[in-house]
């Protein structure tokens, strides 16, 4: 087993055009929505496009209220020369699931179509042999798995809705992915909750409306009650390699620190091989050893368009945030916190980021609008501030000069041993000529989805406190895997 892509990347979906593979992850309340990811190796990612990135194809909401909403599990398809993508905007919810399509998965991909009345989440689209498009998807109205007939072009409902399959008595049976592979159609479903109970399970049937056989041997994959490092294993997609041998993605997190633990990262995609035994998928958490190389980068936003990495929280960077000759130019929007809040994932268990630039700007770590470390520099002081909850207060300040920059440290815990300690410490700090100088530190279980709850991950960004403030250079540095 490996870790292809760390970090907040949750609900993997998978499939192969040809010697090359596609990926794609929920993305819940942040803009652009669905991050699009290829290889040619399983191993080796890299970020193409987002798939939902214009107002016309996502609606997210910003603050606390839109955290955990938006988006969620996609599946990602190829057929007949086209990819094919649907997932459910779960603050349109009753619009039905949404399906997108594009020639290039690095886009642009078209407007959405919505299947009206099929309301559940986690659609998977798929083709029988005569061409029919069959939509299978997580029924919250009548439980467990249920499936219809579509026109994918125009989201027309072709079929009154049938049930497939409830699982094997696992909370939640959702994601399901409907793949073909010789003479049976298998239903591949996440059950147990995205959480310490999570499994994957599966089941098999000659026709891909079933009836559906579990499989005997289910779960094929589950990590409860286990000591694993890697958690909440589940939520999976199949693939086909180029020489006829299969694997298996899958999402986990990686709790950290004293009993409970803590995850602080999200939900992260990994990877599995698979062997077939009486035509059932066995999984093989040995085939895939080598996790995802992390790589700093620095952004001095004189491209032209955003990298594909930049997210926002419930509104569209194009509305407050603009590159420019002299660095990324910030508006500061008003109205939520960290409505204006230009972001990238954190990917590492510890890392340093960095941000230079001039007027009334900030530097934060978030799990949402209400679980934050934050540096805030106006004129010639910043000020270190914590949100936890209803608890928001500056904690330190520091004198600042013109060459000042805001730092942020995830570090790890320094204790006696056999003490408690939570996952990491978040240490809020400026750069000055040099030298770090810390003003503030706090425990990182603060910043994690055992506090903070929901089903996001880590981010760090920059936004502008007032008015205008422009970000000459913002940089990024793992220093230990997330392992």
């Amino acid at each position: 087993m490996s870790a292809i892509i760390p970090g907040f990347h949750p609900d993997p979906s998978i499939c192969r055009v040809g010697d090359q593979f596609y990926l794609a992850n929920s993305s819940f309340e942040y803009f652009p929505g669905v991050p699009i990811y290829t290889s040619n190796d399983l191993t080796t990612w890299e970020q193409v496009g987002n798939a939902l990135d214009r107002p016309a194809q996502l609606h997210v909401r910003p603050g606390i209220e839109g955290a955990s909403g938006g988006i969620y599990a996609p599946t990602l398809r190829h057929h007949d020369g086209r990819f094919w993508l649907t997932t459910t905007n779960i603050h349109d919810v009753g619009r039905g699931h949404l399906i997108v399509h594009a020639d290039d998965p690095a886009g642009p991909w078209s407007d959405p179509v919505y299947t009206a009345g099929l309301i559940g989440i986690d659609p998977d689209i798929a083709w029988d042999a005569d061409g029919t498009c069959l939509l299978t998807w997580s029924d919250v109205v009548r439980g467990g798995i249920s499936q219809a007939t579509i026109d994918p072009l125009t989201g027309d409902v072709l079929s009154e809705p049938r049930s497939l399959w409830h699982g094997t008595g696992g909370a939640h049976a959702e994601g399901p992915h409907l793949i073909r592979r010789n003479d049976w159609w298998y239903l591949l479903v996440a059950e147990g909750g995205t959480g310490p109970g999570h499994m994957v399970t599966v089941a098999r049937s000659p026709h891909p409306s079933g009836p559906f056989e579990s499989n005997p041997a289910n779960p094929i994959l589950t990590h409860r009650s286990t000591s694993a490092v890697v958690q909440s294993t589940g939520h999976s997609d199949l693939v086909e390699l180029q020489d006829g041998s299969w694997a298996l993605v899958f999402l986990g997190t990686r709790p950290r620190g004293s009993f409970p633990r803590w995850h602080t990262n999200g939900r992260e995609t990994f990877l599995a091989g698979v062997q077939w035994v009486d035509d059932w998928p066995v999984i093989d958490e040995t085939t895939f050893t080598h996790d995802a190389l992390l790589v700093p980068f620095v952004d001095d936003f004189r491209a032209e368009r955003l990298d594909a990495r930049w997210i926002s929280p419930g509104i569209e960077p194009s509305t407050f945030a603009a590159s420019g000759a002299d660095g990324l130019h910030l508006t500061a929007p008003g109205g939520s916190e960290g409505a204006g809040l230009l972001a990238v994932r954190a990917d590492a268990n510890t890392w340093s980021a960095r941000a230079e630039g001039h007027g009334d700007f900030a530097l934060e770590v978030r799990m949402d609008a209400r679980h934050r470390g934050v540096l805030e520099r106006r004129g010639d002081e910043v000020a270190a501030r914590v949100v936890i909850g209803p608890v928001d207060q500056i904690v330190a300040t520091r004198r600042a000069t013109t060459a000042t920059s805001l730092e942020i440290r995830a570090v790890e815990p320094d204790v006696p041993r056999g003490a408690a300690k939570g996952p990491d410490v978040i240490v809020l700090g400026i750069l000055d000529e040099d030298r770090f100088v810390e003003i503030a530190r706090f425990d990182g279980r603060y910043l994690s989805t055992e506090v903070a709850g929901g089903f996001t991950g880590r981010v760090i960004g920059v936004s502008a406190l007032k008015g205008q403030a422009v970000i000459s250079a913002f940089s990024y540095t793992p220093t230990a895997a997330a392992d």
